[in-house]
């Protein structure tokens, strides 16, 4: 062997171990700055709605946790898709954020032809703020007593009992007609441009009912000018204990959630999405944050961003077998 190269080679490797050790020493430097400048967390929906009580509720805390303020942009349209594609875009650096829920991270992706995003490639899910059940209202002088009521009402004149949804496509309007499938049965759908205006011809009368979400439909209930005939999730919501769940009311199951989390874009380094992670898991264990959550519904729980990624992964699935089942495509 020729050793007149050695000290060459010992020079060369201590110079690549220079630059390695530099590389990660300015890897680990700009993550423990991080953050050095106020974050956004977009909220593909109008304020008001569920995503936006979400961002609101850990916005500020988390601003407080992070030394940095947090800004909460709300950037409506296209069914949450508008304001994700602008998440998705962002820059990867822990600075833009999304609240991203069920409509735009589970269902669109299978009823929108040129969605202009990819859920699963565009992001990283960070971690999962909360799970609410929709509830299944009426107006509070409906003839319908109970969900069976209504089923065997849709199972003789299926043209006599119509739904409303926020939209075509939407969570509300898939758990419809997956009720409607489960009791083999058909019921008219009167799409809205939005869940004001469906609540609105609910109170009024002019629907029979309309899978809304938990916090939007609260206030109505408890004050009877609706009335909860069921809730979507496997387990009764502990703010409404007497009302059963669709599945106990004969359509075995049977399971939806209006859920809600944040996500990162794709390029995001890990030790920050792991620090958001930690800090947002903290925010969601205060009681004063629980409460409020619970008040809705919202299932809080720990989780760590794998968990959240099979969370999502698994409801994308279920929408995609329904969507295959009945046709459905967004407008």
């Amino acid at each position: 062997m020729n050793h007149s190269f050695q000290p060459a080679r010992r020079h060369v490797l201590a110079a690549a171990g220079a630059l390695m050790l530099s590389t990660f020493s300015g890897a680990a430097l700009a993550q423990d700055s991080y953050p050095s400048k106020p974050i956004t967390i977009i909220v593909p929906y109008a304020p008001g709605g569920q995503g936006d009580v979400f961002a609101r509720l850990i916005g500020e805390r988390l601003g407080t946790a992070l030394k940095q303020p947090v800004i909460v942009d709300n950037r409506p349209g296209a069914s949450g898709a508008l304001g994700t594609r602008i998440a998705a875009r962002a820059k990867g650096d822990g600075y833009t954020l999304l609240l991203g829920q069920t409509g735009e991270m589970a269902v669109n992706q299978f009823v929108v032809k040129e969605l202009g995003y990819d859920p699963l490639k565009d992001f990283k899910p960070v971690v999962l703020v909360g799970d609410a059940p929709l509830v299944m209202a009426v107006p509070a002088n409906s003839k319908y007593k109970t969900l069976q009521d209504l089923v065997k009402a849709a199972q003789v004149k299926p043209e006599a009992v119509a739904y409303a949804s926020s939209g075509t496509a939407t969570p509300g309007h898939l758990a419809a007609a997956a009720l409607a499938l489960g009791v083999k049965s058909s019921m008219v759908h009167v799409p809205y441009k939005g869940a004001g205006q469906a609540m609105t011809d609910l109170l009024g009368g002019q629907v029979d009912f309309f899978f809304s979400s938990a916090s939007a439909v609260m206030g109505y209930v408890t004050s009877n000018r609706l009335r909860a005939l069921a809730v979507s999730t496997p387990k009764r919501m502990p703010t409404l204990p007497n009302v059963p769940t669709v599945a106990e009311s004969g359509v075995p199951d049977f399971s939806f959630s209006l859920w809600g989390g944040v996500f990162a874009p794709a390029e995001t380094p890990d030790a920050i999405v792991t620090r958001l992670n930690a800090e947002i898991n903290k925010i969601l264990a205060e009681p004063a944050i629980r409460g409020r959550l619970e008040s809705d519904g919202s299932a809080v729980r720990q989780n760590t961003p794998a968990e959240f990624a099979d969370f999502v992964k698994r409801d994308a699935a279920k929408y995609q077998g329904l969507v295959k089942a009945t046709g459905i495509q967004a407008d």
